[in-house]
Formats: C-alpha cells, structure tokens, sequence
C-alpha cells in the first residue's frame, strides 16, 4: 500500500501510512525526504490545499494509490533591510490588480482548452465515446495547470482591513476551483 507525491517533475512513492496519522507527521516526513523545510511547502490532495497540520490523514480522503502534490520552494526569506520591504509593501490595489491578473490568465489561457475538453469528451450522438486513458494526458495538463493558478492565488494575502481585495480573491478562487470541478467532473464520467 503506498501514496504517489508529485513534487515538480519527480515522482515519490512512499508506503501509505496509518490513517491515523497526523499530517504533520506526514509532511515532517516528506521534508526529510526532499531537504525542505516543513512550512516551505504546500501539500494538495484532490484540488484541496491541506492545511491542518494536527488532522489525521484520513480527514483527507489519503488512501492506499492517493496522489499529493508537494508544492514549494526551498528559498529561504528575503534578507532585506525593513526600509525596502517597507517600500515594497503591497496595497490594495496592487493587491486586486494580482488577484484580477491570474483570473484574466486562467480565462485566457485555459478557459477554452477545458470548454474544449468538455466538448471532447461528449461527442455527438453515433460517435465513439473517449476513454478516460485517451484523455488522461490533456485531463492532467489541465488539472495541474488549474491547481498551480489556486496556489498563486492562495499565496496571495490581502490585509484583513481589504475587504475589496479579500472579496476579488474569493471570488477568483471559486471560479478557478469552480472550472476545475468541472473539469474533474467531466472526466470522471468518462468509462475507464
């Protein structure tokens, strides 16, 4: 029984803990593995950004074949004097204008390959059906291209006192995770 952890272009297999396992422990032991800090890295499992370090991994949905994505980057902090990161301080709307910048990427960019996928996936009436193995490569492409935009969004930290900023964000991050719903819907429906 074992667990699948993408991290960039590597591929990580590790046995499949017991479900009482904290994610915690689980994360401690892929920092480890990879050299990362432990808050260095972000770990998603089915398009959700696990979060609760003190949760069991069975909270998540982790079972034996589960697929993670560990997401993040060894850098350390920026070592800078407080004048210029002072300077460099984000406002509100430079805040919005980020949050506003992905989503006009993502409709852009990936809007139409997923309408384009859908559309693929239910042909018309007399035409073979696709497998779920024919379309897997475009569904991953997509997925991952989809999940890499809510990452950039989640990094994304407005001021609690932004509430025009806190609310765009929301709103693009239910429209990204709103497409990639779609998008997972759609290819689960397809027959194996």
């Amino acid at each position: 029984m074992s667990i699948l952890v993408k991290w960039g272009t590597e591929r990580l297999q590790f046995s499949l803990p017991s479900p009482d396992t904290k994610l915690g422990q689980l994360r401690q032991m892929l920092a480890e593995h990879t050299s990362l800090d432990p808050k260095s890295f972000k770990l998603i499992h089915a398009g959700a950004v696990m979060k609760d370090d003190n949760a069991p991994i069975s909270t998540y949905g982790i079972q034996n074949r589960s697929t993670l994505a560990l997401v993040g980057t060894n850098e350390k902090p920026p070592t800078g004097s407080t004048k210029s990161a002072a300077a460099e301080r984000p406002t509100e709307q430079s805040t919005i204008a980020r949050v506003q910048g992905e989503l006009a990427a993502v409709r852009s960019n990936l809007l139409q390959p997923v309408e384009g996928f859908l559309a693929s996936i239910h042909p018309p009436e007399g035409e073979k059906q696709p497998t779920r193995g024919d379309t897997a490569q475009e569904h991953k492409r997509l997925d991952e291209l989809l999940l890499q935009s809510l990452l950039r969004l989640d990094a994304i930290t407005p001021d609690g006192a932004w509430e025009d900023a806190r609310r765009e964000r929301k709103l693009a991050v239910r429209e990204v995770q709103g497409l990639l719903d779609k998008l997972d819907a759609g290819w689960k429906s397809l027959p194996q």
